[in-house]
């Protein structure tokens, strides 16, 4: 009777495991880490001549799959930024950033990246850096004040123009975030924080920065409202201090999605006294250590929360390094943009190509080089893909998803069929494979490389009247291969011309 009792309970067990209906995989959580004028050859694993220490980012290129060839879509902070959010290339909306008190560059027709993860159940935080604009009220009644910047007399706004009790449009909170905390961009004003829609400390004064100085270049402060007392070097920390503070907070069985968007290694250069002399590179150099270490800080506080195993973690910056790079590299020899010709603003490849980490434990191989050709605005897409959400057929238009390439499958072809390199309106460039074609003489920005520097880089001067370099052996853009090659130069002009056109997209 026992032995028959046993056996019924047995067959029992196995029945109820049958029918055991399977747990529904958790969604992972996201955290973008977006660096703030940060060059390819400030990663110390991505530069052998590097003179600053990056351990926390080194640990992480580690344990994921570290790009070799990412792009930013913009050579300056705001576009690349928008691309990110949406998807799509900055130039279909524009190519300056947003200034002091600018309008939003969304329209509220954009669909941004955490509007797709709210509909699959995220949880969704934006902390530091806004730099896209808000719709501030200004009484125009109020008489501006006389300023001098950059050694022009400009017309600043009165902390008086603003009703800092009123909630602030238009900004983060209005683009799919449910929370946001930051001082939106830190060398514009107001100079204060901002949590969620409002200030959380009325500006009183106009700015007064009472002496302090940077350990490297200069301020590049706009004058306008200002926080009484306001320093500058307690920005980062305290938004590292938030951003903990809002991971903390965060449970197990909700997924999250964090953007978490650095004020650093961006002017003015403020490292704190704890950072000074911490690398061989200078200020900047100390400024980079200290924006190594609240990456590390921030991945300590997902593995002591329990959160980092099921996290996919990408770092990336929105441009190349400031000009000051050029300086740093004469006097240091520290390049911060590696092995690539240009810096911030230019089409020249130190511009745009951009560091890019992508980590997720279990998922993404570990230790892994991909040389393969991406952009930020991909990122949608493939996060799209991953957490099985729906883009809408306006969304993500210029957005290639780079699932496969993560999780280490095999494919046939290049994921993207070609990207546009692009900042200001007279100057562009289009990578396809290894070759690039820039329609200009020259690929910089608002101003050209330095006589030092260029003879330090060894760099030429061209004369043609496009350039058509081969990637795969001249990183350096130093070899111009424009009048060889002119079949190869008409179909990249012919290409370039097909993507700029408004209605050509990613067909899905």
């Amino acid at each position: 009777m026992k032995i028959r009792f046993l056996n019924l309970i047995v067959l029992i067990t196995g029945c109820i495991c049958l029918y055991v209906v399977p747990v529904k995989a958790q969604q992972p959580n996201i955290v973008i880490i977006y660096a703030d004028d940060m060059g390819f050859g400030d990663l110390n694993c991505q530069n052998p001549h590097s003179k600053i220490p990056t351990p926390n980012l080194d640990k992480l290129a580690a344990s994921g799959m570290r790009f070799t060839d990412a792009h930013s879509s913009s050579g300056i902070c705001t576009p690349s930024r928008f691309a990110l959010l949406t998807g799509q290339y900055h130039w279909r909306r524009g190519h300056g950033i947003v200034n002091s008190f600018g309008k939003p560059y969304f329209k509220d027709t954009d669909v941004t990246l955490p509007q797709i993860l709210k509909q699959k159940g995220y949880k969704t935080a934006c902390i530091g850096k806004w730099h896209l604009g808000w719709n501030w009220e200004i009484n125009s009644k109020e008489p501006k004040h006389d300023v001098m910047v950059f050694g022009k007399k400009k017309k600043a706004i009165s902390h008086k123009a603003i009703n800092w009790t009123k909630p602030i449009k238009g900004g983060p909170l209005a683009r799919g975030f449910d929370y946001y905390f930051g001082d939106g961009t830190i060398n514009f004003p107001p100079y204060c924080f901002i949590e969620n829609d409002k200030v959380v400390e009325a500006p009183s004064t106009l700015l007064d920065l009472n002496g302090m100085e940077t350990a490297e270049g200069h301020w590049e402060f706009r004058p306008g409202p200002m926080v009484k007392n306001w320093n500058p070097y307690k920005v980062l920390p305290t938004i590292q201090i938030k951003t903990k503070e809002w991971i903390r907070k965060q449970k197990k069985k909700d997924p999250f999605f964090l953007y978490l968007a650095l004020p650093s290694p961006h002017a003015p250069i403020i490292p704190n006294k704890e950072f000074i002399g911490s690398s061989k590179a200078g200020g900047y150099g100390d400024w980079m250590v200290q924006t190594d270490a609240v990456v590390g800080e921030v991945l300590k506080e997902l593995k002591d929360k329990g959160l980092d195993k099921n996290t996919l973690v990408i770092f990336t910056a929105d441009n190349g390094p400031e000009r000051y790079a050029m300086a740093r590299a004469e006097k240091y020899g520290h390049y911060s943009t590696g092995d690539f010709r240009g810096v911030k603003r230019d089409v020249w490849e130190g511009g745009h190509h951009v560091p890019f980490i992508v980590c997720w434990p279990n998922r993404i191989k570990a230790g892994t080089i991909s040389k393969e050709v991406i952009s930020q605005i991909d990122i949608m897409a493939t996060l799209a893909e991953i957490t099985k959400s729906d883009l809408p057929q306006n969304a993500a238009p210029d957005s290639y998803s780079l699932k496969s390439l993560w999780m280490g499958k095999s494919y046939q072809k290049p994921l993207r069929e070609a990207t546009v390199h692009n900042t200001y309106k007279n100057k562009w460039g289009i990578r396809k494979g290894d070759w690039l074609y820039i329609n200009h003489s020259n690929g910089a920005g608002s101003k050209p490389l330095t006589k030092d520097y260029n003879q330090l880089r060894g760099y030429p001067t061209f004369h043609t009247k496009g350039l058509l370099f081969d990637m795969k052996n001249d990183w350096g853009q130093r070899v111009n291969l424009y009048e060889k090659y002119p079949e190869k130069v008409k179909e990249m002009e012919t290409l370039l011309t097909t993507y700029r056109q408004k209605d050509h997209s990613v067909k899905r």
